[in-house]
């Protein structure tokens, strides 16, 4: 069974949908894990099912609360802006019964018709593939006992998903889904598609001359949405 983890934080205008899309026979709960939020994120989860638990802000610090709680084998993190496929619980449940796949992740779907992110789009999708990179708005599921084991998402401010994504890697393979997660455009309208872009894959350089960025949190928050 699985078990639907969702870090918020003013999720309020796609809560709604982002929950819809988690109906499956195979999921135990959804946990809604929410981080604060001043508008009506934690009613809307409540009032579609969701069990909710508030604490601080923090997506680390959020997911690894709500795997603390969770009662599925697997566990399975989404964004609180990002659509999973109809197929979802298929697609995970048959990737994680493979003995060479420790965890795994969607490709990625952006919505708008602007073909910067068509391009961003393949982009992702390749480097997932080829290099079993996926990013957190393309959902990741493992299952729980592997995520106890590496002893949750490092309590870093951002870049959670990434440092979890290297870790997994030497474990095993990465298994990405051939159906596509539809996350939201807003981060890349916000500061511009190549921009955003940009700026992620100069995080990832830092990260691997300095480590974890924490000092560059002020800066990456300011432009972000």
């Amino acid at each position: 069974m699985i078990s639907v983890i969702i870090p918020t934080l003013n999720e309020g205008r796609t809560i709604e949908s982002v929950l819809a899309r988690t109906q499956s026979q195979w999921v135990k709960e959804v946990i809604v894990v929410d981080g604060g939020s001043t508008d009506d994120t934690v009613s809307k989860a409540r009032a579609r099912g969701a069990r909710v638990i508030e604490t601080d802000r923090g997506r680390a610090r959020q997911m690894n609360l709500g795997a603390q709680q969770a009662g599925g084998e697997i566990l399975l993190f989404l964004h609180g802006d990002s659509l999973l496929p109809l197929n979802f619980a298929t697609e995970v449940r048959t990737h994680l019964s493979r003995t060479d796949v420790v965890a795994g992740a969607f490709r990625l779907a952006i919505e708008g018709r602007s073909l910067s992110y068509r391009i961003i789009e393949m982009g992702a999708n390749c480097r997932s593939i080829l290099f079993q990179m996926p990013y957190g708005d393309q959902g990741l599921f493992l299952p729980v006992s592997l995520f106890h084991d590496l002893g949750g998402f490092s309590p870093i401010p951002f870049m959670e998903d990434f440092d979890m994504m290297l870790r997994l890697r030497r474990r095993g393979r990465m298994a990405i889904c051939r159906s596509s997660m539809f996350t939201s455009s807003r981060r890349w309208r916000e500061f511009g598609p190549w921009r955003t872009t940009l700026r992620n894959q100069l995080l990832v350089v830092v990260y691997f001359v300095v480590g974890p960025p924490s000092r560059l949190y002020p800066w990456y928050q300011s432009r972000s949405c």
